[in-house]
């Protein structure tokens, strides 16, 4: 089964499960299937739940432009959340909802296969990595189920400030020579958390 027939069989599978929490619109994900690149946020808000599309709000528009400023296009990369569902009010997914859309996730991920995944925010952020700090950790580069990890902010909390866009863009740009270095990193030992329970970065 190629990769676009196993994400839409999955798709149809969460629209198909009840037991899902949440009645908004299914926001599944987009992009291309074959991406290098995978961006992980939290949940939709409301114009994805509109529109049934991830990020195409003033954070997504941010997103977007970051992309391609670094000379990539949105359509090569692949765009996700957690919760594939709008939580009411836009409010941070609960976690018992974050729990039961993780298994889609870990599906998604494994059907695209992505180098390195970029999670967006301290939700998706922890999905991966449960002792980070976005304040501390995000624009680090960690290693984990034999994938790069580059945690960054949300786009939304980098429309708060200029701190926070300049951080923002400043961890947006390393992603180019992350790509490059993927060979030399797949060949080092996954990093390990230290006694602190901060986990280590790559560089």
């Amino acid at each position: 089964m190629d990769k676009r027939t196993e994400l839409a069989r999955l798709e149809g599978e969460m629209a198909a499960d009840a037991s899902l929490p949440l009645t908004t619109n299914l926001v599944f994900g987009e992009g291309d299937p074959d991406c290098e690149v995978m961006f992980i946020g939290e949940a939709p808000g409301y114009y994805e739940d509109v529109e049934k599309r991830p990020f195409v709000g003033r954070a997504g528009q941010l997103l977007t432009r970051a992309i391609e400023g670094l000379g990539w296009k949105r359509d090569q990369v692949y765009i996700t959340n957690i919760v594939k569902r709008r939580p009411p009010e836009n409010r941070d997914p609960l976690p018992e909802e974050i729990e039961a859309y993780r298994p889609y996730l870990a599906k998604q991920i494994e059907a695209i296969g992505p180098k390195v995944i970029v999670p967006l925010g301290r939700f998706a952020m922890n999905y991966f990595l449960p002792d980070a700090k976005i304040t501390r950790d995000q624009g680090k580069v960690f290693r984990r189920g034999g994938r790069l990890i580059v945690p960054m902010l949300h786009p939304a909390a980098a429309l708060r400030g200029t701190e926070a866009m300049n951080q923002f863009l400043a961890s947006f740009g390393k992603l180019p020579a992350v790509l490059k270095k993927c060979e030399e990193l797949g060949k080092m030992p996954e990093a390990r958390p230290e006694s602190s329970g901060r986990p280590n970065s790559l560089f």
